[in-house]
């Protein structure tokens, strides 16, 4: 017997706004990618854990986000990335990105943090231009 599908009032997104970037906070991981099935948008995840350097960063959302590898080049190539050529595949749904773990050393500081972060911001304002949802969150190490 096929499990129905949630409630809207039931999914964990329905008080988030729909184009924003926040700490994860309260909500688990799987909640989220549920929430994102449910609503038929695209979920895309990073564990940075082991990153040490902005390198790292960036490769390893490029491999776990499944991109191109000139995406992880540098923040500008993750930006192409994350914004037109998806816009240009054709209608997009909706997006739910997770970046757990995100790391605090003398190689990857709060500016590199930040940065990464105006990324996934300027982003969510990329698609809230084109009506498309676009909500990312994230934590620290």
């Amino acid at each position: 017997m096929d499990m129905p599908l949630r409630k809207d009032q039931d999914n964990p997104l329905r008080s988030v706004r729909a184009n924003i970037v926040q700490s994860i906070r309260a909500f688990r991981v799987q909640d989220l990618q549920e929430a994102a099935i449910a609503l038929g948008h695209h979920f895309l995840y990073a564990n940075l854990a082991h990153a040490q350097s902005k390198q790292d960063v960036l490769d390893l959302i490029a491999q776990q986000f499944t991109f191109p590898a000139q995406c992880g080049k540098n923040f500008d190539t993750l930006h192409d990335g994350m914004t037109d050529p998806l816009h240009r595949s054709g209608p997009q749904p909706g997006f739910v990105v997770v970046l757990e773990q995100i790391p605090a050393t003398a190689k990857f500081d709060k500016e590199a943090r930040e940065q990464l972060l105006d990324v996934f911001r300027e982003a969510a304002e990329y698609w809230a231009d084109r009506k498309i949802s676009f909500r990312c969150f994230y934590s620290f190490l």
